[in-house]
């Protein structure tokens, strides 16, 4: 059976975002929230899920974490309200 990918953004305690990959939200949350995983989530810790988006397999969400990455913060929060966390994040 093929796992779900998402893409996620992750609202920082500076205000700051952070955009990445994973087939599990919560646990990958819960991984970045007691410092394990992205380094710049250790300097800049994280305050919340903001947003996460289904994706068909890990290549998709690739392509999707990067162009989400070339946006500037304000499209990243507009693209945020456009993708409201699924209901088991």
């Amino acid at each position: 059976m093929a796992r779900t990918w998402f893409v996620y953004v992750i609202e920082c305690s500076d205000g700051s975002l952070y955009t990445g990959i994973t087939v599990d939200l919560a646990a990958r949350f819960e991984a970045h929230r007691a410092g394990r995983g992205a380094r710049y989530l250790r300097a800049h810790p994280p305050r919340r899920l903001l947003a996460a988006e289904a994706c068909a397999d890990r290549s998709a969400a690739s392509r999707a974490e990067y162009r989400i990455k070339q946006l500037e913060p304000s499209a990243k929060r507009d693209w945020a309200t456009r993708h409201p966390l699924p209901a088991t994040a």
